[in-house]
C-alpha cells in the first residue's frame, strides 16, 4: 500500500471550502484533469481516468458534520481517499487531502500524484475565491 498526503490553506471559512469541494456538480474544476466524476445513485458514482480510458465504480460521501469527503472504488478496492476542511483562528482553512493506494498497478507514481494533489488543492483555492469573491461583491 502507497500513501500520499498533501495540505493547503486557504483564505475562507472552513463551511465555504467544505460547500466547493462537497459539491458534485463542479468536482471537476478541482479534481485533476484526468479524472471525471459523473454521479449515479449516491453515494455511487463513475470515475472515468482519461489516462487509463476506464470508468471505475466507486463511493463518494460528503459528512457535512465533520467537514470531511471520503471516496473510494467499490469492487476491486484500488484506491480510498478522503479530504478534511479544517478552520483556524484567523478566519482561514486548512485543507487535506489523504490517497491510499492499495493496487500497485493503480498508482501513478510519487512525482504524478504530489503533482496532482498540488494542482488540486491550488485549483479548489480558486474555486473557492472566485465564490467567496462573488458572494461579497
Amino acid at each position: 500500500m502507497t500513501e500520499y498526503e498533501r495540505s493547503r490553506t486557504m483564505p475562507a471559512h472552513p463551511e465555504q471550502v467544505f460547500d466547493q469541494a462537497a459539491n458534485v456538480g463542479q468536482l471537476d474544476t478541482w479534481l485533476p484533469r484526468d479524472l471525471h466524476v459523473e454521479p449515479e445513485d449516491p453515494p455511487a458514482v463513475t470515475v472515468h481516468e482519461d489516462r487509463t480510458d476506464q470508468d471505475t465504480s466507486a463511493l463518494l460521501s460528503a459528512r457535512p458534520e465533520q467537514m470531511r469527503l471520503e471516496w473510494g472504488t467499490r469492487d476491486q478496492g484500488s484506491y480510498a481517499g478522503w479530504l478534511q476542511v479544517a478552520g483556524l483562528d484567523s478566519g482561514a482553512s486548512e485543507v487535506t487531502v489523504h490517497l491510499s493506494f492499495f493496487d500497485e498497478g493503480h498508482d501513478p507514481g510519487q512525482r504524478t500524484v504530489a503533482d496532482a494533489l498540488d494542482s488540486s488543492l491550488r485549483r479548489l483555492e480558486e474555486q473557492v475565491r472566485m465564490r467567496t469573491d462573488n458572494a461579497a461583491g
